[in-house]
């Protein structure tokens, strides 16, 4: 399950998870972003059990985006017991974002 995060959600749902959480930084006007969609759903298939996936839109969430230095969109950036452990950046096919995650949390 893919969750939405705020500005005012993201420490509880993201910084306070008990579970690594893969934030999608993303923009509904970015055509990157919307062919990621699909990839990002199905990561969230296959690591079900081993993480959480959020997603933020940076026009509707600036606080956070401006935090994370989000310049560029699509970013995406793995967050371990509420500090950032891996960042991608742009279109990425599933099997390269799940090895990132797998990669930076030893699984």
């Amino acid at each position: 399950m893919i969750i939405h995060v705020t500005d005012s959600t993201f420490d509880e749902k993201v910084l306070n998870s008990e579970k690594p959480v893969f934030v999608d930084f993303w923009a509904t006007w970015c055509g990157p972003c919307k062919m990621l969609t699909p990839v990002i759903e199905k990561v969230a298939q296959n690591l079900e059990n081993q993480i959480d996936i959020a997603k933020v839109d940076i026009d509707e969430n600036p606080q956070i985006s401006s935090m994370y230095g989000i310049t560029s969109v699509p970013t995406m950036i793995l967050f371990h017991k509420g500090k950032p452990v891996g960042k991608l950046v742009g279109f990425r096919p599933a099997d390269q974002i799940e090895s990132a995650i797998k990669g930076a949390l030893s699984l």
